[in-house]
């Protein structure tokens, strides 16, 4: 016997049917959609890149074993701030710096809130953000692409406390520096590809897109969020660069240059840092790719993503108030009351 109501919602008597999805499997599946961009970051990188992104996961999942709750590590989450933090730094950051940041983004945010489920701000950013403060030379020197792939791109084994070799390696400015500093363009297929320089997991956008598609189609992000902050950034940097073609870039160049799409679709997505209702979702992208875009055109720094998506992380609560659907019956001021 079942009632229908409605076209989604139909009330039946037990048993019921259960499906697989849960915290682990959905936090593993988006382990599993990393994995290539991971190999990208290899095979631009070299060792450097499997380097950072091993003493970032060890570093998230030591300081969640050691200040965790026991059993929270096999729900996957540290896994995925480590490999996320992982992706938003350059090859050649030392590994101490990098454990660092990855207990730092674990400890005060997510534990401190009291875990999986309860913390404001993107612990993998957060830890980011952690690094630019602390180390701001070593997050923003950039190791060039090409050479011998065996090669380290920086000084990794750099001794704690001292100062990495950064003189060693050879270095290039990112596309979105080159364009902010010098107002130098860079082709939009090597920004498509990720033949840039820039941090691991961010120069190769059309991978990122298909790994986000993939979850997407499997119901694991809400496609809302990237394609509001993609759009919006597009149509900003298009109203900007018709006003004056010589001084603002294209928008392609805007949405494919930095670590907008990985933000967008890895990071902004987060089910616990987001909102939950579809309108409230279209406006937290909103605010991240208005963000986006006046950072970077505006702001000191070339890249603004890890900034904005914070920024509306803390709207968030605000965000979920003002958007909550009203109960049939009940006036919207009284439902707000």
């Amino acid at each position: 016997m079942s009632l229908r109501l409605g076209r989604s919602l139909v009330v039946t008597a037990s048993p019921h049917i259960r499906k697989r999805d849960s915290t682990p499997y959905i936090m593993w599946n988006v382990v599993a959609s990393l994995a290539p961009i991971v190999g990208a970051a290899v095979w631009f990188f070299g060792p450097s890149a499997l380097l950072v992104l091993a003493a970032s996961v060890g570093g998230a999942v030591a300081t969640e074993r050691v200040f965790g709750k026991g059993g929270t590590i096999a729900d996957g989450s540290a896994a995925i701030t480590g490999l996320l933090l992982g992706l938003t730094l350059p090859a050649g950051m030392p590994l101490w710096m990098v454990v660092l940041g990855a207990a730092f983004g674990i400890g005060l945010g997510k534990l401190i809130f009291g875990g999986l489920g309860y913390n404001i701000f993107n612990p993998a950013l957060l830890g980011r953000a952690f690094l630019q403060a602390a180390f701001p030379v070593a997050i923003t020197t950039w190791p060039a692409t090409g050479g011998s792939w065996l090669a380290l791109r920086g000084d990794n084994f750099a001794i704690p406390l001292m100062s990495p070799r950064v003189a060693d390696i050879v270095t290039s400015a990112t596309p979105l520096g080159l364009m902010k500093f010098e107002h130098k363009p860079t082709a939009l297929w090597d920004l498509m590809i990720g033949t840039t320089s820039g941090s691991l997991g961010e120069t190769a956008g059309i991978l990122i897109l298909i790994c986000g598609a993939w979850l997407a189609i499997r119901g694991f992000l809400n496609w809302r969020i990237p394609v509001s902050i993609l759009a919006t950034v597009a149509a900003f940097s298009a109203a900007l660069h018709a006003l004056d073609p010589a001084r603002y870039a294209t928008s392609l160049f805007m949405v494919f240059s930095g670590g907008l799409i990985l933000g967008a679709v890895f990071m902004a997505t987060d089910m616990v840092t987001a909102p939950v209702t579809n309108l409230g979702r279209w406006i937290f992208g909103l605010g991240i790719g208005i963000l986006v875009v006046v950072i970077r055109v505006w702001g000191g720094l070339p890249e603004g993503v890890m900034y904005a998506i914070l920024l509306m992380n803390a709207m968030v609560p605000f965000i979920n108030r003002a958007t909550q659907p009203t109960p049939f019956g009940v006036s919207r001021a009284k439902a707000a009351a």
